[in-house]
């Protein structure tokens, strides 16, 4: 059996503490439910002597039934003056009945001296007592040694004193605090092993790793090199500063690359997935160029790149993309080669003779000199390779449209579009009003000039809209591109392009591609 690393997650303390993330006491108890389907062996909630939210969320997260993470309530040493019976933030973290508790202490004397102000000797004095009354009562007490690594350069003897003095007080890990995030690698790997050799072998030593030298996955690493087998960090990286050591790139290389155990088997193909829930929870863009999740992770444009892919993937994938949940995706752009465009055909289910695929190409990179981008579009580009190899059949024929904003006075602005189009023999005008803008009113024109026809499109709606200006030589009548997500809100969505010096006439191209293609799809469906 492989060597186990414990993974103790703190994504809902020290995670929001980044800039932009908040997280409700339900957002942190769904997390808690994910991670714990992850199978990391520790989650940090929070801490229960600094907010309310944090008292109530170790009262509800009793009641949800984790079956592989502990939950770890967070806090400080007790306060100088007093004893730790005395200390409200001691009986606070054995309030919230967590079964682990982790205390951060001093380890730099410049923090003892000048933060603290209290002598060396009582700092050691509130470390080992405090963690002593914690282990006595019953909890696996872990010690996180703040500043540990900048504290070991300024007086080393001193570092290991406050390492010493926590395992004597029962401490059964004892974590190592890059809390500056300047440390390189070589450094970590140097004084993480210094501390194995010091401590004994039944105390666990643990690596926390800040980001601001983007060296935290590799200091983390180092550490597990030279003896750490508990490794804190945060989902996505999520933190304050730049951020923590992310724990997807973490858990991915210790399990592929250093063959150590950290979660329970099969649960690696499930943290991409992980990684898009902690977003989603938290609000914000998944950022597709994160190692392993990313939707880019293993994303290939270059059509050499593309060509060797398809023969072996080997050849530019470290790894399996399906080893974290993740998968290949085939880039199509004015990069692509003809091994690009065959591999993504088959990707959509499309069949194309060679001298179509080479058609195709021609003009998607005479449109993307144009200023269209098939990378994010990819309806668009299914579309255009329908019509291109000649299996498209269109749904209907739009004959123009016609859009107006007006604003009288003290009234709302209006927008009203007329849409006009054939289905089969059949002629439609159609006009909507919206007070959302011109974009919203063409869609809505459209898709109610089709429902009629084509009810399946009921449901559609309208769900991002981004809008770049590719020159701005011409002010105003710059040439302007659109991209439109479409879909379902919950189920599936897809991205089409539009590009035009108008940008109403770019975002009813881009429109008119997204309801095409959404008809393209219930065709397949229903076949």
């Amino acid at each position: 059996m492989n060597e186990q690393v414990l993974i103790y997650d703190t994504t809902l303390r020290d995670g929001s503490q980044a800039e932009g993330i908040t997280l409700s006491r339900n957002d942190k108890l769904r997390i808690a439910e994910r991670l714990d389907r992850l199978g990391v062996t520790y989650i940090e909630g929070g801490w229960p002597g600094s907010n309310p939210k944090d008292v109530e969320f170790f009262q509800e997260v009793k009641k949800l039934n984790l079956k592989h993470s502990k939950i770890a309530a967070f806090g400080s040493t007790r306060r100088a003056k007093n004893r730790p019976e005395e200390d409200d933030n001691l009986r606070l973290l054995l309030e919230s009945e967590a079964p682990v508790v982790t205390i951060f202490g001093k380890s730099w004397l410049l923090h003892v001296t000048d933060v603290l102000r209290v002598t060396p000797e009582q700092n050691l004095e509130m470390i080992q007592d405090s963690c002593a009354y914690l282990s006595a009562a019953g909890r696996e007490t872990v010690f996180d040694a703040e500043h540990f690594f900048d504290g070991y350069k300024n007086a080393p003897e001193y570092a290991l004193e406050v390492l010493k003095h926590a395992a004597a007080g029962g401490a059964s890990t004892v974590t190592l605090c890059d809390t500056n995030g300047g440390c390189l690698p070589e450094e970590i790997y140097e004084i993480t092993k210094k501390v194995r050799e010091t401590l004994p072998e039944n105390i666990v030593i643990g690596i926390h790793c800040h980001n601001d030298s983007e060296l935290a996955t590799a200091n983390s690493l180092a550490a597990v090199r030279a003896g750490a087998r508990h490794i804190q960090g945060t989902i996505n990286g999520f933190g304050e500063r730049s951020g923590n050591a992310n724990l997807c790139s973490i858990i991915a290389n210790l399990e592929l690359k250093m063959k150590m155990q950290c979660l329970p088997e099969g649960n690696l193909a499930t943290l991409r997935d992980c990684s898009r829930c902690v977003d989603e929870i938290a609000n914000i863009h998944h950022d597709p160029r994160l190692p392993y999740v990313g939707d880019s992770a293993f994303a290939h444009k270059g059509g050499m790149h593309v060509n060797a892919v398809e023969k072996n993937p080997t050849t530019f994938e470290h790894i399996a993309p399906e080893a974290v949940g993740n998968r290949r995706r085939i880039l199509v752009s004015d990069l692509s080669g003809k091994s690009n465009l065959g591999m993504k055909a088959k990707e959509l289910g499309l069949e194309a003779a060679p001298e179509k695929l080479m058609s195709a190409l021609t003009e998607i990179k005479r449109r993307e000199n144009l200023g269209y981008e098939y990378e994010l579009a990819e309806a668009s580009f299914a579309l255009l390779l329908e019509k291109e190899t000649g299996e498209y059949h269109p749904f209907f024929e739009h004959l123009g449209f016609r859009v107006s904003v007006e604003k009288r006075g003290g009234m709302d602005r209006i927008s009203e579009a007329t849409v006009k189009l054939k289905v089969g023999d059949e002629e439609s005008l159609v006009a909507a009003e919206s007070s959302s803008g011109p974009v919203n009113a063409l869609d809505t024109a459209l898709r109610k000039a089709l429902v009629p026809f084509y009810p399946e499109l009921k449901g559609m709606s309208l769900l991002d809209y981004k809008v770049r200006i590719l020159s701005g030589d011409n002010g105003t009548a710059a040439k302007t591109r659109v991209l439109i997500e479409s879909g379902t809100p919950g189920k599936q969505s897809w991205v089409t392009v539009g590009v035009s010096e108008n940008i109403i006439d770019a975002s009813y191209e881009a429109i008119v591609d997204s309801v095409e293609y959404a008809l393209l799809m219930h065709r397949k469906n229903e076949k």
